[in-house]
């Protein structure tokens, strides 16, 4: 079975063939075209242009996957597009050339929840070191406590079994990455922040600056962040780090520090909450997802916590924690191959606030 899966939710443009051999996976390919240069000079991603570079890339981004993995619309079985969370203008670009592509060559669509194919990232396997892959895990893992964390989304979900979920604990304001992002724009450090933050606490004191660990005591497994956010924008102010006419080996340091402490704040508050629900959960596992999956400091804190508990652990290869279509892909063919999709095209349509839901 070879499947084609589409992915815009945000400002990544992707697209992927997956073969699929009963539990058998093999990345054919997984083509991603990021927006970040477009987007860093507004510190954010602009809706606008993102559902622009869309529409301009499809065509290619979908071409080159369909090269690469020496394949035919023809010889196509099912194409899964992501159909929600997300920018709803940015979706519809996705959405709409998925139905095209459908319509023209009578092939079945499915539409796809961006957060599950997160999840489901974990079974992707690096295209470079293991093409094949057994689709299940070899240890058992469920229940399976999953952390989403991404510049739209953090959540806690459990998963009882393949298609089975229950959101346990989400944020009630920031997401993580969006966190990140807002403190690199106050510190003027460019878009996007996690990867520049975390650049800059590598050098840092965590220790330095103490920051709020926001609903850490909590007893519900929901996340705030943006009390957190703000608690760093007044040491900003307190210190003047922005406009500073210190010696910038000075200036480096507090930036180096602050992002440390920033960061040691947002991953205990991320595992502290992650490992409590994993005991009162009895998971059987704990699998990180999503694109501040990629923070090392996150994967070592969160592996070493999980491995105490002797829980199995799981993180996507780096290459899959961003947005692809491999994963979108991927849930795509589990949830036609046990018979829990709805195949559609007419009614198909973009839905940014859908929320995980049993298949």
């Amino acid at each position: 079975m070879l499947i084609l899966g589409i992915e815009t939710s945000c400002d990544e443009t992707s697209a992927a063939v997956l073969e699929a051999k009963t539990d058998k996976i093999k990345v054919l390919s997984n083509v991603v075209l990021s927006q970040i240069k477009i987007h860093s000079p507004f510190g954010g991603v602009v809706p606008s242009l993102a559902a622009r570079e869309h529409e301009k890339n499809l065509s290619p981004v979908f071409e080159k996957a369909m090269s690469e993995a020496k394949t035919e619309m023809a010889e196509i079985d099912l194409i899964a597009v992501t159909a929600g969370p997300g920018l709803e203008i940015a979706l519809w670009k996705g959405v709409n050339f998925a139905k095209n592509l459908a319509g023209l060559w009578k092939k079945p669509l499915i539409g796809i929840n961006h957060l599950e194919g997160h999840i489901y990232s974990n079974w992707l396997k690096p295209i470079a070191e293991i093409k094949n892959s057994n689709f299940k895990f070899s240890k058992k893992i469920f229940p399976a406590l999953n952390l989403i964390v991404s510049g739209g989304h953090t959540q806690l979900v459990l998963m009882s079994a393949h298609g089975k979920f229950k959101i346990i604990g989400e944020t009630v304001d920031d997401a993580a990455g969006e966190a990140f992002d807002k403190v690199a724009r106050m510190m003027n450090l460019g878009y996007p922040g996690g990867p520049l933050i975390s650049k800059l606490a590598e050098k840092g004191n965590p220790k330095k600056f103490s920051f709020p660990r926001p609903m850490l005591n909590q007893k519900n497994y929901n996340f705030s962040f943006s009390g957190l956010k703000t608690a760093v924008l007044y040491l900003l102010k307190e210190i003047d780090v922005i406009t500073s006419d210190s010696i910038l080996k000075r200036k480096l340091k507090i930036q180096q520090d602050m992002a440390a402490s920033f960061q040691q704040a947002v991953i205990d508050v991320l595992v502290a909450k992650t490992i409590k629900a994993a005991k009162e959960f009895k998971a059987g596992s704990i699998l990180l997802s999503g694109g501040v999956s990629a923070n090392k400091l996150l994967r070592e804190t969160l592996e070493k916590e999980s491995k105490k508990l002797k829980l199995f652990y799981s993180q996507p290869d780096f290459q899959y924690t961003g947005d692809n279509a491999a994963m979108i892909a991927l849930v795509g063919y589990y949830k036609v191959r046990n018979k829990k999709s709805e195949l559609r095209i007419k009614n198909l349509k973009a839905e940014p606030n859908l929320r995980i839901k049993n298949w």
